[in-house]
Order: C-alpha cells, then structure tokens, then sequence
C-alpha cells in the first residue's frame, strides 16, 4: 500500500478537500479549535423562553426550567462529561434560569458516586469555566 494514511484520516483528508472546494474559507478551518467558536454563536435562552421550551409548557404542574437544566447536566456527567460545549451550555442556562452555583456544583458533585471522580471533575472544570466568566459571586 503505498499510502500510509489509515482510513480514517483518508476519508478526513477527502472530506476537508471536498469542503475546501465547495468553500476556499475552509481550507484554514480546524474542527478542534470551532468547538468554542461555535458555541459562541449559540446565544443564551433568556429564562422566559427556557420555561416556553423546557418547563411549565410541557406539563403545568411539571419541573420547572432550572430543574429540567440541572437533570440535563446530571445526565452529561453521567456520560463522562464528553461533551464540553453540552455541558458549558447546559451551566450557561442553568444560570440564566435561576440555578444558584452551589447547585449546579452539588448537581455535579452528586453524580461521582455514580459517574465516577474523574467524570465528576471534568465536568467541575467545565462548569467552573462558565462560572468564571459570568463573574459574579453569587453562590
């Protein structure tokens, strides 16, 4: 064989070649680094419309917006806390929806007995972040 590429980075080699021709402004475009810029494109939900969506809407007598973000951030630990722009999103509108930090680091602390210390720390990182960049000291 006289390609040394296995065929994963073969089929990525094809695809950014295939982007690059539909649109030349990919040819710099790096999929590790677009996470972060992705996600800032993704504006934060004010708390009315997270309620709309994700809250009384659904079922009146039901959870509440900042509860249904606070089992979502449960269940991104639980999955290893792989997905960092799911969880930085997820403690993003958390916030928004009134989840004070102390919550959202006990929702997380919660899940080590089930996810695992490392799972668990991951996600702190993540949420930590977020926390940092909104500033304020409300605990």
């Amino acid at each position: 064989m006289s390609d040394a590429k296995n065929p994963f980075e073969a089929m990525m080699a094809q695809a950014q070649d295939m982007a690059k021709a539909l649109n030349p402004a990919l040819e710099s475009f790096s999929p590790s680094g677009a996470f972060k810029e992705f996600e800032a494109l993704w504006p934060t939900m004010p708390k009315d419309v997270m309620e709309l969506m994700f809250g009384n809407t659904v079922n009146k007598d039901g959870l509440d917006a900042k509860t249904r973000l606070l089992l979502t951030l449960a269940g991104l630990t639980m999955q290893g806390a792989q997905a960092d722009t799911a969880v930085r999103q997820t403690v993003r509108h958390a916030l928004e929806a009134g989840a004070k930090k102390q919550e959202i680091v006990e929702t997380i602390g919660q899940m080590s007995v089930f996810a695992g210390i490392p799972a668990m720390t991951r996600a702190l990182e993540l949420a930590q972040e977020v926390m940092d960049a909104k500033g304020d000291d409300e605990t």
